[in-house]
């Protein structure tokens, strides 16, 4: 898996909701059009893998968590950046969502759950925060930012 094919693969998905409001109805809608059981999902997931095979993607770890920014935002992607994280029972640092963020949750193992949810796609709303933890296995968390913003915090 190349960068390249992979933006392409997730810019379809980006075109498609660039300047959508980043709610709960956004995710009811990327749970309708791409469910884990989804030739797109399945392509995202899949190239996931393949990238951090191939070793550019989640090539920084702290805390046993694998991480990393795979894509900055900019018009290939509709303004949005893509990280891609790897943890298995645990939370990652605690941080705030200026724009929103949007989640695609693919576990790896067992039932995996991401903040209490299962396979597909979660929409934090602008404003949010929260600690990410994954619970009850591994999995995959890919990261759609808009305009790549994210702020890591100390909760109050």
């Amino acid at each position: 898996m190349q960068i390249e094919a992979f933006r392409e693969l997730i810019s379809r998905v980006t075109g498609e909701i660039a300047g959508k409001p980043l709610d709960a109805s956004l995710g009811e809608e990327l749970n309708r059009r791409y469910p884990p059981d989804s030739d797109v999902f399945r392509a995202i997931e899949s190239a996931c893998h393949a990238a951090i095979e191939s070793g550019w993607m989640c090539d920084r770890e702290a805390g046993g968590i694998q991480f990393g920014r795979v894509i900055k935002p900019g018009p290939e992607t509709h303004g949005f950046s893509v990280d891609v994280v790897r943890m298995r029972d645990c939370a990652g640092p605690h941080h705030r969502h200026p724009t929103g963020e949007i989640d695609l949750i693919m576990p790896t193992d067992g039932n995996a759950l991401f903040d209490g949810h299962a396979a597909g796609w979660h929409v934090y709303p602008p404003d949010s925060a929260h600690y990410p933890t994954v619970s009850e296995g591994e999995a995959l968390v890919l990261y759609l930012l808009p305009e790549g913003q994210i702020e890591f915090t100390r909760k109050q």
